[in-house]
């Protein structure tokens, strides 16, 4: 059976602070309004032939088979692929239809194409509850990265993608004593979008304390008063080509890594 389409924004019932269970795409449709979120982070599974029942359970903590079963065929093309691929195809977002079109042709009918037609349906679900100030963070892997990044592209506009944050997992693999033929595989991606260019907006990093290796390696050193410090080259690489500014400093002209007042605050005489 074909999804519903979404109902009116205005019967959608506004919920704050609730957890919904259930597919995704029922939820946004049948119970977020338009434009009535700040953030959205997804990390949905990744195509990678991972078995994810144990996220399957009822809010009893028993395992719901019909769910179970449903999550295993969602990555098959099939007739559910082929309704999302449809609801895509007529959502009026052209340029999201062009992508996944262009995507079936290049793929074919495959498990990654279930896939993406799948994510393309709730993307065009997740733009459209997004405030016009909210962002998008998407987790994925490189199994389908490439792909996703294009259909962001698609749904959110090109000038609208911020940054990809690369997350490392792990440290090195031994993976070659075990015959693999590839590079250890280290990372994920998180992609970052807005709904709509924010120009002069400020971002409000959160920071951290400086864990005791770092600061021992960092700041090595330690001054008459107990203040830890460093030492470093101060010259700037690349030279103008990166934008170092030029001037005197102690009788000597070079290209530095600071702006002439930053560097005269630095400077102990």
């Amino acid at each position: 059976m074909r999804a519903s389409l979404a109902r009116h924004p205005e019967q959608r019932p506004t919920m704050a602070h609730a957890l919904y269970y259930g597919d995704n795409l029922h939820v946004l449709r049948d119970s977020i309004a338009s434009e009535s979120v700040d953030l959205i982070y997804l990390d949905p599974p990744f195509n990678s032939q991972a078995t994810y029942n144990v996220l399957f359970r009822s809010p009893a903590g028993t395992q719901s088979q019909a769910q179970i079963e449903a999550f295993e065929d969602t990555w098959h093309w099939g007739q559910e692929a082929e309704d999302a691929f449809d609801q895509v195809l007529r959502s009026g977002n052209t340029n999201a239809a062009d992508l996944l079109r262009a995507m079936r042709s290049f793929l074919g009918e495959n498990d990654m194409m279930a896939y993406l037609a799948m994510m393309a349906v709730r993307l065009l679900e997740l733009h459209r509850v997004l405030k016009p100030t909210g962002s998008l963070y998407l987790h994925c892997d490189p199994t389908a990265s490439h792909y996703l990044k294009l259909m962001l592209d698609a749904t959110f506009g090109k000038e609208q993608f911020v940054n990809e944050i690369v997350w490392k997992r792990t440290s090195g693999k031994s993976d070659h004593v075990q015959g693999a033929t590839h590079w250890p595989r280290l990372h994920d991606t998180i992609f970052y979008y807005r709904k709509i260019p924010r120009e002069g907006g400020k971002l409000l990093a959160v920071f951290s304390k400086y864990d005791d290796a770092y600061i021992s390696s960092k700041y090595p050193y330690t001054d008459s008063e107990g203040r830890r410090f460093g030492l470093w080259d101060m010259t700037g690489p690349g030279g103008a080509a990166k934008g170092n500014p030029s001037y005197e400093v102690m009788g000597i002209i070079r290209f530095w890594r600071f702006s002439r007042e930053r560097m005269q605050r630095l400077l102990i005489f």
